[in-house]
Order: C-alpha cells, then sequence, then structure tokens
C-alpha cells in the first residue's frame, strides 16, 4: 500500500497553494442561496418562489448517501427543476457530505489502512478517511470526479464535504496536525482531480464546521479552494456579533465556540487564509430541520428577520460576498400545517441584498 508521510504531503499541499487568486475567467457570482434536501421540490414552485424573493441560487443538499439526489437530478422532475432554474436565472450547487460515498467503507474489509485510526489505535471505517494515504486519496478524487459529471453545478463550485461532524485520524501522524489540516488535504486532492479532469476553474469547498471550524495552521489551500463557513450552534435569537449570546453547546462534543462572537472570530481567523473573494457563509436562519431537531412533523420556523439582517451586515463588514441558508423541510407539507413561506422568503432575499 502506497503511503505518503506528512511531510511530504503538507510540501505538496504548499506547492499547490498560490493564496485564493481564482481564475480570471471564472464569472463572478454573488451568492443569495438556499439549502433544500430533494424531498422539499415536493413544494414544486421553489424555483419560481426563489425568483420572487431575489434569491438567486439553490444548492440540492444530502446528508450521507447521493443515491437519492442523484434519482432525482435524473428523473423528469428533476430535468424540469433544472430547466426552471436556468430559465430563471437561478443558478443550481450540490452541497454534500459526500465522504461515505467517495471511500466506500466496504473497502475497509480489503486494506484498512484507507481509513483513519480511532483514540483506540485502530483503524476504523466509521467516519472520513486516512488523510495521509495517496491510495485513499486516489480513490476519494477519481469518485468526486465521477459525481462531478453527474451532479454539475452551474457556479463551478463543488462542494464535497466530510461525514457529518464525525471525527478524524488520531493516529501519531494525526496528532500532530488539525482536523481542518486533514480536511484541507483531502480537498486539495480532490481540486486537483476536478480541474484535471472536469473543469480546469473548478473550485472546491472547505467546511469550516465542528470538528474543521479551526483554521487550518500547517496545510495551504491550493488556488481554487474556498473558505465556507457553517455556526451551527450558535443562539438564533441575538446577533452572530453578540458576546453575551451564548451558543447550544454539544457537552464538549465539538470544539465550537461558547458565544456567538467566537464564531466571528474563527471566520476573520480563517478567512485570513483563504481570502474573502469566494468566502461563504452557510447559515441556518430557514432551517426548519434543525428547529424541528430534524424530526417531523416539521415545527413553523422562528423567523427573525432583525437578527437576520444583523447577521448579513456582520459578515459584509468581514468582506463576505456569499451567502446561503439551509431552508430544508419547508415542502408542501410545512406549507399545509404552517401556511405560505413567501413573506419570510421575501423578507431573507432582501436581507441578502444588504
Amino acid at each position: 500500500m502506497l503511503e505518503m508521510n506528512r511531510r511530504n504531503f503538507l510540501q505538496t499541499g504548499a506547492l499547490a497553494a498560490a493564496g485564493t487568486a481564482f481564475a480570471a475567467e471564472t464569472k463572478p457570482h454573488l451568492t443569495r442561496g438556499i439549502v433544500l434536501y430533494p424531498f422539499d421540490l415536493s413544494l414544486a414552485d421553489w424555483p419560481e418562489r426563489c425568483a420572487k424573493a431575489g434569491i438567486n441560487t439553490i444548492g440540492l443538499h444530502a446528508a450521507r448517501r447521493l443515491d437519492v439526489l442523484i434519482d432525482y437530478i435524473q428523473s423528469d422532475a428533476g430535468q424540469s427543476f433544472l430547466s426552471r432554474c436556468a430559465k430563471l436565472g437561478i443558478a443550481v450547487e450540490y452541497e454534500l457530505h459526500a465522504m461515505g460515498e467517495l471511500l466506500s467503507r466496504e473497502l475497509y474489509y480489503k486494506d484498512p489502512t484507507l481509513f483513519r485510526m480511532d483514540e483506540n489505535g485502530r483503524r476504523n471505517p466509521d467516519s472520513n478517511c486516512n488523510p495521509f494515504s495517496r491510495t485513499a486519496l486516489d480513490i476519494i478524487a477519481e469518485k468526486a470526479v465521477h459525481y462531478a459529471k453527474i451532479l454539475k453545478p452551474t457556479t463551478r463550485r463543488y462542494f464535497y464535504w466530510p461525514d457529518d461532524g464525525a471525527k478524524w485520524d488520531e493516529s501519531p501522524e494525526g496528532k500532530t496536525i488539525e482536523a481542518s489540516d486533514q480536511a484541507l488535504l483531502v480537498e486539495n486532492h480532490i481540486l486537483d482531480a476536478l480541474r484535471r479532469e472536469v473543469d480546469p476553474q473548478a473550485l472546491l469547498s472547505h467546511i469550516s464546521y465542528h470538528h474543521t471550524l479551526a483554521a487550518p495552521k500547517q496545510v495551504r489551500p491550493a488556488a481554487g479552494i474556498f473558505l465556507e463557513f457553517a455556526p451551527i450552534v450558535r443562539d438564533y435569537a441575538r446577533p452572530i456579533n453578540d458576546r453575551e449570546a451564548k451558543t447550544r453547546q454539544s457537552h464538549g462534543k465539538y470544539p465550537d465556540p461558547n458565544t456567538n462572537r467566537g464564531y466571528l472570530d474563527i471566520l476573520e481567523t480563517n478567512m485570513k487564509l483563504f481570502g474573502a473573494e469566494q468566502t461563504q457563509v452557510l447559515e441556518y436562519w430557514l432551517d426548519v430541520s434543525m428547529f424541528s431537531q430534524w424530526k417531523r412533523p416539521a415545527k413553523k420556523l422562528p423567523w427573525n428577520e432583525q437578527v437576520c439582517r444583523a447577521d448579513i451586515a456582520a459578515y459584509r463588514k468581514l468582506g463576505v460576498k456569499h451567502i446561503t441558508t439551509f431552508a430544508t423541510y419547508i415542502d408542501a407539507d410545512y406549507v399545509k400545517i404552517h401556511g405560505d413561506p413567501q413573506p419570510v422568503l421575501d423578507q431573507y432575499g432582501k436581507a441578502s441584498t444588504l
């Protein structure tokens, strides 16, 4: 099994980096977005609702597997959705917790070294990968290319996130670098493959979220890697720049900050590495699934326009140009139970233009 040592990996990452300069040919697209499950498109007029609200990007989300999303996109309904978005000038992207698909857990039975080492010193296929295995990275990149040819973003921006809230490598090598550095090793490798085999101007997200919240310290982002920042456990009753607002900590399970403002400080540190031009904030203002604790029937969204506007002002002050939010569980059933969400969408759309 071909392995690369830590020094070679870090050197590779550094050589690949060129700051955060992007290809001059890339057409600017300033995101005012929402992120939905394919199931949410049971509310069939989502594209028209977005156009009315001034929302210019719909991201389709997969939380664990990609098969349901792919089946939808390849269906008549999915093709109609894409066509209507194109006619309305709405970009379509795919924001995916994809690691389990990019590196099948079945491969553990062939080669355990493809997978992370856990706290007990055992190779474990429970989440993510061994980021120091060149073989693992090659498999991941090959699969990313495969899915990029099926799920084709109209913005050239790709989102292959780690497993949701899951741990990274805890081998002796892994303990010497942050989880965010480990993720960036994988992302640099994926982006290189995407640019060689799919699109020479492809961009790929590095998500700052839970274990990868802290800015990478040893691995540099390759040109074309952009930051996506997701402050999931913040207090949504108070603005993001509030130092007194306590976050919803999970008993130390994740390294998230104790206050809303702590998130903003972490974002600012990340932006010093990744730059502002392509940085995207992924918020949860409209995330009915989160406010319902991912259980159905969905609760009514506790929408707070004032907090949303204050948040966007704080993000803009840092130089953030791309803003999106989960809007999952706003579907046909939600409308039947809680009424028309269009007024909220209109308010969010207006706020996102600030």
